[in-house]
């Protein structure tokens, strides 16, 4: 870990989230649009290829570099965090087994900011079983397969340049859990896309359903070995995946306890001329949303660091932390809506999206329960997936 290198990046995230996604964020939000500007300045800032390997031409970071950028990025739009944090969640994908055609036809485009690409795992009736995959991958050649099934919730919808799959193995006799990882260009033939996302909160990520009737899938685009996904499952997908989403709620609900503090400091009594903010009930109150949300924040940040470095309770350590914001985010912009009175209860003011956004933090699989069920397991020894 190079921290100099680290807090450059982080620096040009927050230059970027201040100016680019700050301006366009409450028309994502009321518009249900793509960040197509925030997202391209990302990427022609070089900040595409923050999970590039550095041999790749990219920032070789890894899950405390996503976070810290997601955290960043969320202050000012959850929805550009996500879309940015899919994007980076399925490069490490890519780059955890990637063969050498790989690397120059994914990795390479990726880190140069010129390639988009995010995860489509989720399916109609999974719901929290993201790693029971039902799309069938069938071989049809010694050099091809064929891909047929349905995705949902896939972020970034039609935007990306390229798709991480998950599906059954396409070995006859795979058994649950057996998954494997393609890659699927955009615009391959037999893709097909549902509506336009409109949710109640995180309105802009284009979280869209995904239909692939008869895909062409070269062998090439197979990731790993056919059926040992449940590894990158666990060592790959679900540790990005919990930081790109710990790290966007962090900003969240850091932006929340920021609005709070700037009004209670500005805001006055007309008979006295006393601020809220030398209240003592108030002191009190802004003074324990501080320390719920550093202590959250040192939790994510040192899970995080644990994950990078292979730590014997980084498991743990990620689906805690991730779990803990969920309840951080909620807390603090709800709080701040009370703290700040009537005046947080202006249509479409930045308090209540984030109150909206940040609600969506527990059901994002794995949702919280889910989280602190597997962290049970993982604490007791016991198998994490139970049939």
């Amino acid at each position: 870990m190079h921290p100099e290198t680290i807090e450059k990046i982080v620096g040009q995230a927050r230059e970027i989230a201040a100016t680019v996604v700050a301006a366009e964020a409450e028309a994502v939000d009321r518009e249900a649009h793509w960040p197509e500007k925030s997202i391209h300045a990302l990427l022609a800032a070089g900040l595409g290829g923050l999970m590039v390997p550095r041999e790749h031409g990219g920032l070789g970071q890894g899950l405390f570099g996503l976070a810290r950028v997601c955290e960043a990025l969320g202050k000012e739009c959850a929805s550009t965090a996500i879309c940015f944090g899919m994007h980076g969640v399925g490069t490490a994908v890519i780059a955890a087994k990637a063969t050498p055609d790989q690397v120059e036809r994914y990795l390479v485009p990726i880190g140069r900011g010129e390639h988009l690409t995010t995860l489509a795992l989720s399916e109609p009736g999974s719901g929290v079983h993201f790693y029971l995959p039902q799309c069938q991958l069938r071989t049809v050649s010694p050099e091809r397969f064929q891909l047929d099934g349905a995705k949902t919730f896939v972020t970034n919808g039609s935007h990306a340049d390229s798709y991480v799959i998950s599906t059954v193995a396409a070995s006859g006799d795979a058994t649950p859990g057996q998954m494997s990882c393609v890659m699927v260009p955009a615009g391959a033939p037999g893709i097909e896309w549902g509506g336009p996302w409109q949710g109640f909160g995180m309105r802009g990520n284009d979280s869209r359903q995904m239909a692939l009737h008869a895909v062409p899938v070269p062998r090439g685009d197979l990731l790993g070995q056919e059926g040992d996904q449940t590894w990158y499952v666990f060592e790959v997908v679900t540790p990005n995946f919990l930081m790109a989403m710990a790290g966007t709620y962090l900003g969240v609900a850091g932006a929340a306890l920021a609005l709070a503090t700037e009004h209670l400091s500005k805001r006055g009594y007309s008979h006295s001329g006393a601020l809220l903010g030398q209240q003592p009930v108030v002191q009190h109150r802004l003074g324990s949303l501080w320390a719920e949300l550093e202590k959250t924040r040192r939790l994510v940040y040192y899970a995080a660091e644990q994950g990078d470095a292979g730590g014997e309770e980084a498991l743990q350590l990620l689906m805690s932390a991730k779990a803990e914001v969920a309840d951080c985010a909620v807390k603090l912009t709800n709080e701040a809506m009370t703290l700040m009175g009537g005046i947080a209860y202006r249509e479409n003011s930045k308090l209540t999206r984030l109150l909206r956004e940040a609600r969506a933090a527990h059901v994002m699989s794995p949702t919280t329960d889910l989280l602190r069920l597997w962290t049970g397991r993982a604490l007791l020894g016991q198998p994490l997936l139970v049939d």
